[in-house]
């Protein structure tokens, strides 16, 4: 199937294009970029009054499959992906069983060719069933197209471990991504430590948990020569390691999600909205405002959502049994265009670098660029629709999102995948 997207704004820093014109799709790549387009043949895709970037990428999602299926599946989290705009994602590896050899990593990649919406791009563990005691099959998840390696949702916690883990991923060219957290400093936390913890009675969680093992990463990742990415940042003085480790030259990246950008420990009231509670916890006024000039002075590479499926009953309960986390993949995009793109905080480019070209480079992904040749991996976005946050809205099989009940402006209203238009005026195609 041929398609002409005509009339769009194409923002793509990576070949120098921001302006209007038309691009031709074909046999699942782009074989033309120009103005007025001949259309034979191709069916044509209204692209006036929209941007159209290169396919976005979120680096971090929880698809919950194989084992926790009632929460997510590959497919309906893929339906997710697709409605957000997305075009790929990395799922992280605490399954069941854990993504820890390459039969799991092959089991996603199969899945999602056979659900044919977007590009599941699976994360290995980095110890065996993440228990941060032994190595896990890097070299045979590799083969079976791991694109990084975490134990996310913990904390390596011998360092001794994490060096040998980053010396072997080293070897691979594939860059180990940490969820920083020293679970002694955690143990029983359920929030963060300081004015929320006690306005509200319960255990903190201190900062200092997440600063220390970050810290500590980066020196490691100056021992190994592994390249290093920290995976939700959420803390001002951690983003400041990060900040002078990037000016020692040394090759450490990192991500943020929204929640911890545009939420603080102030939106947790005595309502107890559990769909606020998170790994790492929301942290203060201070620390979202630090990760927000962090987007804008280029500290932070990527925004992810750490899109984190949950069952109703595991989050409408007592706070402190909750489960962590909340759903992100279809608020990401709009929650970046109006925070920062539509008020005119943050350029269409920059926005286009957080969200599509450092993901893919972090993971080592082939470039998509809009240019002849490339894969037409492709996200039309529409700045003037309106979203409304509700559980209807969400194609996720969960609906723990934190910013439910909120209206947004701007969305995706296409997306095409290997040339497939799997998102067309904001419907998800079935597979």
């Amino acid at each position: 199937m041929a398609y002409l997207i005509s009339g769009a704004h194409v923002v793509d820093p990576q070949v120098g294009v921001d302006g209007v014109c038309d691009v031709l799709i074909k046999d699942g790549h782009i074989v033309k970029v120009g103005a007025s387009l001949d259309a034979e043949g191709a069916e044509v895709v209204d692209g006036a009054g929209k941007y159209l970037v290169p396919g976005l990428v979120d680096m971090h999602v929880h698809f919950r499959d194989p084992g926790f299926e009632y929460k997510e599946t590959i497919a309906t989290g893929s339906r997710a992906a697709v409605h957000g705009g997305f075009t790929d994602v990395a799922t992280m590896p605490n399954t069941s069983p854990v993504t820890d050899s390459g039969a799991e990593i092959r089991y996603q990649v199969d899945q999602a060719k056979a659900v044919g919406l977007c590009h599941v791009r699976p994360m290995g563990a980095l110890t065996v069933e993440q228990k941060g005691e032994a190595l896990a099959e890097i070299g045979d998840m590799v083969v079976e197209g791991a694109s990084a390696f975490s134990d996310d949702g913990h904390g390596v916690q011998s360092a001794g471990m994490m060096r040998t883990c980053m010396e072997y991923v080293s070897q691979f060219d594939k860059v180990v991504c940490a969820h920083c957290e020293v679970e002694s400093l955690t143990t029983n936390g359920v929030i963060n430590e300081g004015r929320a913890s006690t306005r509200l009675g319960m255990f903190g969680w201190p900062a200092l948990g997440e600063e220390l093992e970050i810290l500590r990463d980066i020196e490691l990742a100056r021992l190994t020569g592994c390249d290093f990415h920290v995976c939700h940042i959420s803390t001002a003085k951690g983003l400041e390691y990060v900040r002078r480790a990037k000016q020692e030259g040394l090759a450490v990246t990192c991500e943020v999600t929204p929640h911890h950008l545009f939420l603080c420990e102030d939106d947790i009231s005595d309502a107890y909205d559990t769909n606020l509670k998170m790994n790492p916890p929301l942290r203060t006024s201070a620390d979202a405002a630090a990760m927000r000039e962090g987007v804008l002075d280029g500290t932070i590479d990527c925004i992810v959502t750490d899109h984190a499926p949950h069952a109703a009953h595991e989050k409408d309960c007592e706070w402190e049994i909750a489960y962590f986390g909340c759903v992100g993949l279809e608020t990401s995009l709009p929650l970046m265009l109006a925070n920062f793109v539509i008020p005119e905080r943050m350029s269409w480019g920059r926005l286009v670098e957080l969200m599509a070209i450092n993901p893919r480079r972090i993971l080592r992904l082939e470039p998509v660029r809009i240019a002849e040749g490339s894969a037409a991996d492709l996200t039309l976005i529409d700045p003037t629709r309106v979203v409304h946050v509700t559980p209807d809205y969400l194609q996720s099989k969960s609906k723990n999102s934190a910013f439910m009940g909120l209206t947004l402006k701007g969305c995706a209203s296409d997306v095409f995948v290997d040339g497939k238009r799997v998102l067309v005026d904001g419907e998800v195609m079935a597979p």
